[in-house]
């Protein structure tokens, strides 16, 4: 069954499913009318490298996809209504194995002024090592992402998603298996867009994978972005964190919503979530759902938490007394609350990147 019909196909997501309860798919949807699949245009694409001396030589961006299938444990509504929207906007970053970047490597997408949804597939080599920033930027009123693919064995990839669009939504998909014995490491960077509906899942079904999926979450104004993190372990001796941290100002609202899920057989899985926010305003609301599922009894571990809190009054009368203004002083704290996720996304290089990133996006909300 082709896209189209299988998400006509579907019946409408009920509120209590863990994936809808804070954001109901009519919300996401690009007109609210259930039944359409909007026509929309295609993001442009850029491969860069943060080192411009560096060659992109067995990396590549090609057009259409070929494997990489959505994972079963996905949600249908979502992934096939962005595979029915982008139609032709198919495309395949591949690397070659045994693959090694020795700088950040860069995918921009630039959704362009226009309603825009791309189906990206990764077909990540066996034994590769490198780091990749994916940008979502432009001015869409509407934007759906989905990425699905593999992580090849052995690889080790730090994988980082900046969503940043001028406005309007975001609908951003991951459906993404690890390879056995990689390492990887998914970061989130979100804000900018009025909302944002988030479905990231991960499948460890192969022995030694290991995830690290953490978040970096800043709103304020009306925001209301919500990303739903679930991760699968179905194979021995995997690991998994999720560490999520939200700021949140204004009238804004995040959601954090985490499922752990661990079946009979996964022996010896590690497996733990915490969910940390920091309420910005009188306004600003925070939710966290926390959430494990675990079959198997022969674990490692397996546990959750969520925190949430105000900014510290001290540490603020601490700054000020060092001569920050109480702008200044907020800033920092804002921005040290979000880089304690930053600093775990990846090397040096990623890391310095990333918090200049950050700055820009402190400034961009308070003008």
């Amino acid at each position: 069954m082709d896209a189209a019909s299988l998400y006509k196909s579907l019946d409408e997501p009920d509120k209590a499913d863990h994936l809808w309860r804070y954001t109901p798919w009519k919300r996401v949807h690009p007109s609210g009318d259930l039944s359409e699949i909007p026509s929309t245009a295609a993001p442009k694409l850029t491969l860069s490298c943060l080192d411009e001396n560096v060659a992109l030589i067995g990396i590549s961006i090609e057009e259409g996809i070929v494997g990489a299938e959505v994972l079963p444990e996905s949600d249908e509504v979502t992934s096939s209504f962005i595979r029915a929207a982008a139609g032709d906007s198919v495309y395949t970053l591949r690397t070659e194995n045994n693959f090694v970047a020795s700088a950040p490597i860069v995918l921009d997408i630039d959704t362009g002024d226009s309603p825009c949804a791309l189906h990206l597939a990764l077909d990540i080599g066996r034994h590769c090592e490198f780091e990749l920033i994916t940008q979502i930027s432009g001015a869409a009123p509407w934007t759906g992402v989905l990425r699905s693919g593999r992580i090849g064995d052995g690889s080790i990839l730090n994988d980082v998603v900046i969503g940043h669009t001028d406005s309007g939504t975001l609908l951003r998909v991951d459906s993404i298996a690890i390879g056995r014995d990689a390492q990887v490491k998914a970061g989130t960077v979100s804000s900018g867009s009025e909302r944002t509906k988030a479905d990231l899942r991960y499948k460890m079904g192969e022995t030694g994978g290991h995830l690290n999926v953490l978040g970096s979450i800043l709103s304020a104004s009306d925001m209301h972005l919500d990303h739903h993190v679930e991760i699968h372990h179905d194979a021995p001796e995997t690991f998994s964190r999720l560490d999520w941290h939200s700021a949140c100002g204004g009238n804004s609202r995040t959601v954090g919503t985490g499922m752990l899920r661990v079946a009979k057989g996964a022996r010896g899985a590690d497996a733990g979530q915490l969910f940390h926010n920091l309420l910005l305003s009188e306004k600003a609301e925070a939710d966290s759902i926390p959430e494990l599922e675990v079959s198997e009894h022969d674990v490692v571990g397996c546990g959750h938490g969520t925190a949430n809190g105000p900014v510290d009054d001290d540490q603020m009368f601490y700054l000020e007394s060092r001569g920050f203004d109480t702008t200044e002083a907020r800033d920092a704290l804002i921005a040290a609350f979000l880089n304690s996720t930053l600093i775990e996304m990846g090397s040096d290089t990623l890391h310095h990147w990333l918090t200049e990133h950050l700055q820009d996006e402190l400034n961009d909300l308070k003008s």
